[in-house]
């Protein structure tokens, strides 16, 4: 059994929910662009919520993401426009978000109808706020960059050789059929990761805004401290490369798939025990589930600064 207190995903109507593990951060960010005589040239936005899903069967999409860089641009006018207008929508510190309503009561919706739905809902905001705004002809800019060292979480040998015959239980092998299995192939993979890697990190600053760049799925309370010692800012995840799951100490603490030993999470964090071992688990990989009384955060509805 696993110590997590913290179940991603736990279905809905899940009679042991207790509160969300954490906060979520509502606000979306943008910069846009726009050439002298007021025709719209790009938009950059940023929200902190994970993809949505709910495609059709074997389909590859670029989520809400792309729905919202196709819809704003509707929305401003700037369809079918030469040059072609730019619409982006970034990923923000998303970690341990997502926008579905585990007590019940959310309407199932068809293939990519959630996806329309949070894309809608954004684009028309971010298009409202967007004929209020004041431009300026010219800003300051720059950029800084660094390459930080990550220690991995690799596994001891003894880890390794009891990881390997949990796999061989398979049925299918090599395929595998249980999750404790899935993270004890997980464990002998990560045997054979270097110990240390080089990631990116990034700052792009834009007048009085900066923009974090950070190469995993960070979680949403290290974007919400950034912003509090820094008010004018938002945080790109997945950017630049990617090292997993980015949780706090405290998540860690919690547990939750996102902290188990695997190639989605395997940085070594000053929240981790000296000897490398996953706060989750003894061994590195579940043996087993327990229950969570707690679910990961649930996105609220956008706001603006």
């Amino acid at each position: 059994m696993t110590t997590d207190q913290v179940k991603t995903n736990p279905g809905v109507g899940n009679p042991d929910l207790d509160k969300p593990a954490g906060p979520t951060d509502p606000d979306v960010w943008f910069l846009s662009v726009q050439a002298r005589d007021g025709r719209p040239i790009a938009l950059y936005a940023n929200y902190s919520l994970h993809y949505v899903g709910g495609t059709g069967p074997g389909h590859i999409s670029a989520d809400y993401f792309g729905a919202f860089a196709d819809r704003v641009q509707a929305l401003l006018g700037a369809d079918r426009q030469e040059p072609p207008f730019v619409g982006i929508m970034s990923n923000g510190t998303s970690g341990d978000i997502n926008n579905i309503n585990f007590r019940g009561g959310q309407p199932k919706q068809p293939p990519y109808g959630q996806i329309k739905l949070v894309a809608n809902d954004v684009a028309e905001e971010v298009a409202r706020v967007c004929q209020t705004l004041s431009y300026h002809d010219w800003v300051p800019l720059g950029v800084a960059q660094k390459e930080i060292t990550l220690g991995l979480r690799i596994p001891t040998a003894e880890e390794v050789e009891k990881a390997r015959d949990v796999t061989k239980q398979s049925k299918l092998y090599p395929r595998m059929e249980t999750l404790e299995q899935v993270y004890a192939r997980e464990t002998v993979l990560l045997s054979e990761f270097p110990k240390e890697v080089s990631a990116p990190m990034q700052v792009l600053k834009v007048g009085t805004l900066r923009i974090p760049a950070m190469p995993a799925e960070v979680f949403v309370e290290i974007g919400l401290e950034l912003k509090r010692r820094h008010p004018e800012l938002f945080t790109v995840s997945l950017a630049n490369a990617y090292h997993g799951y980015l949780p706090t100490p405290e998540q860690h603490a919690l547990g939750g798939y996102e902290t188990w030993r695997a190639r989605s999470a395997c940085p070594r964090g000053r929240c981790l025990h000296q000897d490398g071992a996953c706060p989750g688990g003894t061994d590195g990989f579940p043996q087993g589930l327990s229950l969570a009384r707690r679910h990961r955060g649930v996105a609220s509805p956008p706001t603006f600064p």
